[in-house]
């Protein structure tokens, strides 16, 4: 999908019907508004799936698959520090992220941090501050068709090393002048330079949007 596809207004729009009849299915008991809210709901997926070409049915896995009040994703990033660098892992599309993903439904947002530091990287954790939480589609690109919330933590490493895994193939410490190729949907080097602003702060005042 372009840039110029994601950015355009029908998206906005196609975003909010489709929120709207969410809410609408969650809350009305009617049985012939929740049909139209149904109908709304399908014309949000059928008009995202004919911008971008996806499959229509790909398109509602995505952007169709909750229930209740819409509230934006959450997804967290962890910044990890050895000697005055940075610790990335290695997707497998071969570019480096910060450790992180999709917050869980049994977890908090510090436990989701240590959590995906361990999974990705195979390092032990302590949460000790939250660097920022920001709206993604202010900061990454491609936008996506859902919100997200990413919250940046700032982690102290008390243990551990890489071990093999399904989601990265590699993890090491980079310089704030020497960052190897991002997953800029992931995080920027904006992002990660932020994190090292945090890192090197006596106080650091949270950044939001």
């Amino acid at each position: 999908m372009s840039e110029t596809t994601l950015t355009a207004p029908w998206l906005d729009w196609a975003v909010e019907l489709q929120a709207l009849a969410q809410a609408g299915l969650a809350y009305s008991r009617d049985p012939f508004d929740r049909e139209r809210f149904q109908r709304i709901r399908d014309i949000a997926a059928e008009m995202l799936a004919h911008k971008t070409a996806l499959p229509l049915e790909t398109v509602k896995d995505l952007f169709c698959c909750e229930t209740g009040y819409q509230t934006p994703k959450l997804d967290t990033r962890a910044a990890v520090f050895k000697e005055g660098k940075i610790l990335l892992v290695r997707e497998n599309s071969g570019k480096w992220s910060l450790p992180g993903g999709w917050v869980d439904v049994n977890v908090s947002v510090l436990e989701n941090a240590a959590k995906e530091v361990r999974e990705e990287a195979g390092l032990e954790v302590v949460p000790r501050r939250v660097i920022a939480v920001q709206d993604r589609e202010k900061h990454n690109r491609p936008v996506y068709a859902w919100k997200v919330c990413k919250v940046f933590v700032l982690c102290e490493a008390v243990g551990g090393e890489f071990r093999p895994n399904t989601e990265t193939t590699a993890s090491g410490y980079f310089s704030r002048s020497d960052l190897p190729p991002l997953a800029e949907e992931k995080n920027t080097a904006e992002q990660v330079r932020m994190c090292f602003d945090a890192s090197r702060a006596e106080t650091w005042e949270t950044l939001f949007d």
